[in-house]
């Protein structure tokens, strides 16, 4: 096989290949954790999920409630979504769906969602390294199962995890305990209360940190987790440059805990506020 690709031509086709990864950075989605419009999704899941989509969120993640939901309930919710023109690439549940007939249950609703990450929002009280332990054992033997169904688990982190307890942060033990396509959903202003390096926590898990939780923090009794995103001490621009060049994002979700404004007046400022920032 011959080709007539000249010195020019090939140095021009490189070039453009090396910047295909930062210029499909820009096309990453970006979403919203619907825990921060809890009370409004409550009350309204058509009307909420509606006005999500119209200010401009690309994904949905929904929180727990949704785990209650029958077949036909999920097969509804997708076709409102697919007429918004919005994806559901992720849930957050409890502990039960990683084990006995919540396996089931869990991957039937993700599968009509179309999602692809099953994440435990949070494992209950834990104690010590060992049970850190059996929690990667519980995300490990759930993932097995998933993965028939073309799903995966993930784990989603809150500060205890970033304390390191006994000389190990719990979430050194999660990584560790658990296969490389077991996701770990980063929370990000719960490690920077935890006085930990997000950046450094990336790189040392490439591949792995495949979809981040933009939440602030800064320090103070009226702001924690109350800031809006880009005005607390993560360093934004940093953590996305680690996110796309090392940790394997495939999309961003925005969550909220509370502001000083409304929810769907916060989830529109952060969305405008991360437009700028990230480009």
């Amino acid at each position: 096989m011959t080709t007539n690709l000249s010195r020019r031509g090939f140095l021009a086709v490189s070039a453009a290949a090396s910047l295909t990864p930062a210029l499909a950075a820009k096309n990453l989605p970006v979403g919203l954790e619907l825990f921060s419009v809890r009370d409004e999704l409550a009350k309204d899941l058509t009307g909420t999920v509606t006005a999500v989509a119209k200010m401009g969120y690309k994904v949905v993640e929904f929180y727990a409630p949704y785990f209650s939901w029958t077949l036909d309930q999920a097969k509804d919710v997708r076709k409102l979504m697919d007429d918004l023109g919005i994806r559901c690439l992720s849930t957050h549940n409890g502990p039960a769906a990683f084990t006995g007939n919540g396996i089931v249950k869990a991957m039937d609703l993700n599968k009509m969602l179309g999602a692809k990450y099953i994440v435990m929002a949070s494992a209950g009280r834990v104690e010590g390294p060992d049970g850190w332990k059996k929690v990667a054992d519980t995300l490990t033997a759930a993932n097995e199962k998933f993965r028939a169904a073309d799903l995966h688990a993930g784990y989603h982190n809150h500060k205890p995890e970033f304390v390191p307890a006994d000389g190990k942060r719990p979430m050194d033990t999660l990584a560790a305990g658990t296969p490389k396509d077991v996701m770990l959903q980063f929370d990000v202003g719960t490690c920077l209360e935890a006085g930990q390096d997000p950046i450094a926590w990336i790189n040392a898990n490439p591949g792995r940190i495949n979809s981040l939780h933009l939440k602030d923090w800064a320090p103070g009794p009226d702001k924690g987790y109350k800031v809006l995103f880009g005005e607390g001490e993560a360093p934004w621009k940093k953590i996305f440059d680690a996110a796309e060049k090392v940790g394997g994002v495939e999309y961003y979700l925005i969550e909220q805990e509370g502001s000083r404004f409304t929810p769907f007046e916060t989830a529109e400022k952060c969305l405008a506020t991360y437009k700028l920032v990230h480009g």
